[in-house]
């Protein structure tokens, strides 16, 4: 049995990429890991270990004691069939083998299993086969127990929260303001008036602030310093200050309302992240939904409707017409066309026929088909893309919350400073209080509160200003590394065209004398009973031009080859080449050899090629092409312009990829490519140094997306592709991505200002606070001995300048 298994595990808790390295270094800690690595975009552990030497449960303890919450359900049911306790143990280690199960328990006296597992790479179906194949039963009414998302219940309770936060925070907010401006009277200035405002920071400070205070403190345990730490500060020494001087032990000014709005501001700014890391594993759920749950299987010369668990390789499966297909085989009988967008992302559907692939959960439109299973489960190519987008979810990427990597060394450093301070000045002869005094003022001088304000105001704005225009960041990270992208790849088939076939224009054969639009009549009469999309692309052209369609009479869909009908008694067949040599016609014999080199030069080209003839005579090609997307070539200029590395790549052929890149001006084209070749492109990009985004808009998109650096979704896109990328273009319009690239690029310039200003003003000030001008006799003496209060004062202006430069960015957005 093998002792080695790799788990991607959700960990709940984690508040900034600190948290993720606390996480990630208390897990290499353990004896029997071999690697782990968290990612804190999607709050997922990637973990491969030995059984053998770690259990489970010593691994959930030790995460658990570092503060965070892991993720997993639970599930027990009735195994039959068990005659000994060597076959409980037998059954523990095939429940332990299943993909997603991470602890497992059998008692054989009550025949009753208990397992553990993570949700979204659990089948319970191929539990279920897997035992019955090992020759034991299994007695349950639902595998999978319904479960409330711990993510989701953290979801909401920052939101109320956050709402006790406004509560309280705005009144306190408007009274301190009124005062401190002599707006409201002299009975503000009572004594009372500070304890109103001390009731009103306090559930601010320990309802709203109670995640912050739990975090600081698992975070210190496990000797770190992470952005829970700054928060806590800050706002501690504004609160805690604040209540001394209420209760008459230090005459002075209050600022509560400066703790509260700090933890109120940083809330909206956490429940902005949270709630994009809510959706995070919907793109696995969206997967396995689209995997079908039956199939109709061959079985004793009848056919039976078996779950997909129970098919074998080397089955016979039968698909009618509109069914999904429900395993990866090979046709053995029939004729079909099948829609495999689901995994190519190409809109035309493929001809099918005997000895043709065809892949689990693609569609089967017209023609019933008699398919031999040759993948089943986790090997059909739908799973192998599942796998992928896990692991590609699960992999680290090379960044850091550039607030988080500072803090750590910020904060002891500044707590190092202000106990430095006390001792020299209690040494030099200076009181206790005095001493105590300096040392307060320098824990406020370099309060982080700015620092703490930096990133999460500059986010905010540039985020929300993003959303008025179209562009979606799903966290803050993505938004950071869109402005850092030094090279893009872009999918053909609904991002930078439409997706969707469309009647390029006629080429009328020489001997046929009828107009163009009456051409375009008898096709569209013909093609009006049908739902190939070739065929809509060529009703839409007839309806664009207002044309009066014909009835026809005895149509017949020819599956793979096109159609045919009567038409004013005249038969009339449109489709491919195939279909004229199926019934008797010779294109080249009948036409000029100008006519047919035109047509199969734009073949060539990258074009679809449809002919119809009429009572035997060849009479015009239709060409059809997928068209461009309004701005597809402009976004291409201005992304090159801006000094980034475009690339096509597409599972369509050849020819089509180069025609679409020559148009829009791509000189790099990967074509022919399935979703592994899309994945390893990504990957090989990085290993060279370069910051990827991908852009996409198919199923067959999302594994590369979820391993580019930052990947983009067109917002007609499919759901899944949307929910495995960071970015998501709502309005499908190229032109987008120039904009979310200058507005992240806009955002970060202003974090970096921000940090800037705010490092800028703890350098320069915290040697005040400590009080070394008084070495300077000429320097004024509200300097020479800085007080809290005017050290706090400095601090909240400080705070107000990065939120003022913050909000810049919603003017500079209008010239993106």
């Amino acid at each position: 049995m093998a002792t080695e298994q790799q788990l991607m595990i959700p960990i709940h808790g984690m508040s900034c990429a600190g948290c993720a390295i606390t996480v990630e270094n208390t897990v290499k800690q353990l004896d029997g890991v071999q690697s782990a690595s968290v990612n804190f975009g999607n709050e997922q552990l990637t973990l491969r270990y030995n059984t053998a030497t770690l259990t489970w449960e010593k691994l959930r303890q030790h995460i658990e004691q570092a503060g965070f919450q892991v993720s997993v359900q639970q599930q027990q049911f009735q195994v039959t069939g068990m005659s000994c306790a060597g076959c409980a143990a037998a059954v523990e280690g095939l429940l332990r083998q299943e993909h997603g199960v991470v602890a497992a328990r059998v008692n054989f006296a009550t025949e009753i299993a208990y397992i553990e597992y993570v949700a979204e790479q659990f089948n319970p179906d191929e539990l279920i086969h897997h035992l019955k194949q090992a020759g034991y039963g299994v007695v349950i009414d639902q595998a999978v127990e319904t479960q409330t998302d711990p993510l989701t219940q953290h979801l909401k309770q920052h939101y109320f929260a956050l709402i006790v936060g406004i509560i309280f925070t705005l009144p306190l907010f408007i009274l301190s303001m009124g005062r401190d401006f002599h707006l409201l009277g002299e009975w503000s200035h009572a004594t009372w008036v500070n304890f109103l405002f001390w009731a009103l920071a306090t559930p601010v400070q320990f309802y709203t602030g109670r995640d912050y205070y739990i975090g600081a403190w698992h975070s210190l345990k496990n000797s770190a310093a992470n952005m829970d730490v700054l928060v806590v500060l800050g706002s501690s020494v504004a609160y805690f200050y604040s209540v001394a001087i209420t209760l008459g032990l230090h005459q002075g000014h209050v600022f509560f309302e400066t703790a509260a709005a700090i933890i109120t501001l940083i809330k909206v700014g956490k429940l902005l992240e949270l709630r994009a890391k809510s959706r995070t594993n919907q793109a696995l759920k969206q997967l396995i939904g689209l995997q079908a749950k039956t199939a109709e299987v061959e079985r004793n010369g009848q056919i039976v409707e078996l779950s997909l668990a129970e098919v074998m390789p080397g089955d016979v499966i039968h698909v009618r017409p509109g069914q999904q297909i429900p395993v990866d085989g090979e046709v053995i009988q029939g004729e079909s066309a099948v829609n495999e967008s689901l995994l190519t992302g190409e809109s035309l559907p493929v001809d099918k026929q005997v000895g043709d692939r065809v892949f689990g959960s693609t569609l089967n439109l017209q023609g019933r088909l008699r398919i031999r299973a040759t993948h089943v489960g986790r090997d059909s190519a739908l799973a192998r893309i599942i796998r992928m987008v896990e692991e590609a979810q699960g992999s680290k990427a090379d960044i850091q919350a550039l607030v988080d990597r500072i803090s750590a060394v910020f904060v002891p450093i500044v707590v190092t400073i202000a106990v430095f301070t006390f001792l020299v000045w209690w040494l030099s002869g200076a009181s206790v209080s005095d001493a105590t005094l300096r040392l307060v003022a320098v824990l406020v001088i370099a309060c982080p509160c700015a620092l703490g304000l930096a990133t999460p105001t500059a986010l905010v704005v540039g985020m929300g200003n993003g959303a008025r225009h179209g562009i979606l960041f799903r966290h803050s990270q993505a938004m950071m590394r869109m402005g850092e992208v030094q090279a893009i790849l872009l999918d053909k088939t609904g991002t930078l065209t439409q997706g969707r076939p469309t009647l390029h224009r006629i080429i009328p054969a020489p001997d046929w004398h009828d107009t163009p639009a009456r051409l375009l009549c008898y096709a569209a009469s013909v093609e009006h009973a049908s739902e190939h999309p070739l065929a809509l692309a060529i009703v839409q052209a007839a309806q664009e031009q207002q044309l009066i369609l014909h009835d026809i009479d005895h149509f017949t869909a020819l599956t793979g080859h096109g159609v045919r009908a009567t038409v004013n008694q005249q038969t009339v067949l449109l489709g491919n080449r195939r279909l004229m040599q199926q019934q008797g016609i010779d294109i080249e014999q009948q036409n000029a050899t100008a006519f047919i080199a035109e047509a199969e030069q734009v073949q060539q080209e990258g074009y679809t090629v449809l002919w119809m003839a009429i009572d035997g005579n060849i009479v015009a090609a239709f060409i059809l092409s997928d068209t461009l997307r309004p701005g597809a070539t402009e976004a291409v200029t201005a992304l090159k312009a801006a000094s980034l590395r475009v690339l096509l790549m597409t599972g369509d052929n050849a020819a089509t990829a180069h025609r679409i890149a020559k148009t829009v001006g791509i000189e790099e084209v990967y074509a022919d490519v399935l979703p592994e070749d899309k994945l390893l492109k990504v990957k090989e990009l990085q290993q060279q140094g370069l910051v990827v985004a991908m852009v996409g808009d198919g199923i067959n998109d999302a594994p590369a997306l979820a391993q580019a650096d930052v990947g983009v979704a067109m917002g007609t896109g499919a759901d899944v592709a949307i929910e495995t990328a960071s970015v998501t273009l709502v309005g499908s319009d190229p032109r987008g991505l120039l904009r979310a690239l200058r507005l992240s690029r806009a955002t970060l310039r202003t974090i970096r200002q921000n940090l800037f200003w705010a490092f800028a003003y703890n350098i320069i000030l915290i040697p005040v606070a400590m009080g070394v001008l008084m070495l300077f006799q000429d320097a004024p003496s509200y300097l020479q001995t800085l007080h809290p209060i005017t050290a706090a004062l400095a601090m909240s202006f400080s705070s107000i300048s990065v939120v003022m430069n913050s909000l810049r960015l919603n003017g500079q957005m209008k010239k993106l």
